[in-house]
């Protein structure tokens, strides 16, 4: 199936298009909105600035795909590989991307507000300036997210969910973290993570793993850092902890 069947099918409503082969084609502002892609490949295309919400993208392989300025509400991307994909000015608001693959995924100023990312891998991701902030229906949803090394600077991270997330090396450098719910970031690994600047004002990192993070700057008003492993950890006034 090539763009032309494709968008003429959906024109005249059909939404069904499970398994198409669509790597590296020219989708740029296309509609798709409630198709089922299910498994499909569109790996390497271009689908900047489309509207592609509520669709099923379960399995999807959108690897290396250019998605800029996307719109992905709602959209169900379970499983799906994202891998290298540029998601710039995305709207994922309330999408699902549980045990997706979004390692090395450029999310620069993206909205992910309410999106479940449970169990993700975000490895090396960039959420520069990206938006979680939780909806007035759901948290973002970042549980036992593997997201070593990714790049959160300035991002909006305040009421995620992050238990058991793995944030060794990550960089939150004038991130905001503050947490309305106190077991939100109970036992997270942030072992090595640069947190220069960032707001964890009110935050419960009980049991937190700091070995060895950078909090030069960080401000921990009434932070609880009961049982936190603070060792080699950079303090705020530059202190190292023993």
């Amino acid at each position: 199936m090539n763009v032309e069947e494709l968008l003429r099918r959906y024109a005249a409503a059909e939404r069904d298009f499970a398994e198409v082969d669509l790597a590296g084609v020219n989708l740029r502002e296309a509609n798709l909105v409630s198709a089922n892609l299910h498994s499909a490949n569109l790996s390497y295309s271009d689908l900047r600035e489309a509207r592609l919400g509520q669709t099923n993208l379960v399995q999807a392989n959108l690897s290396q795909a250019n998605l800029s300025e996307i719109i992905l509400w709602g959209a169900d991307l379970t499983e799906a590989n994202l891998s290298l994909a540029q998601l710039r000015e995305a709207d994922l608001s309330g999408a699902i991307l549980i045990r997706a693959n979004l390692e090395q995924t450029n999310f620069a100023k993206a909205c992910l507000c309410g999106c479940n990312l449970s169990n993700a891998n975000l490895a090396k991701a960039i959420f520069f300036e990206a938006d979680f902030r939780p909806t007035s229906h759901q948290i973002t949803d970042l549980k036992g997210a593997i997201l070593s090394h990714a790049d959160f600077s300035y991002a909006h991270l305040n009421g995620v969910q992050l238990s058991q997330a793995k944030l060794d090396g990550a960089k939150l450098c004038r991130t905001n973290l503050a947490i309305w719910k106190k077991e939100q970031i109970h036992q997270t690994n942030l072992s090595e993570a640069s947190l220069q600047g960032a707001d964890l004002s009110y935050a419960d990192l009980t049991g937190a793993n700091l070995q060895k993070a950078n909090l030069l700057g960080a401000d921990l008003t009434r932070t609880i850092l009961t049982d936190a492993n603070l060792k080699g950890a950079i303090m705020p006034d530059g202190s190292v902890h023993d």
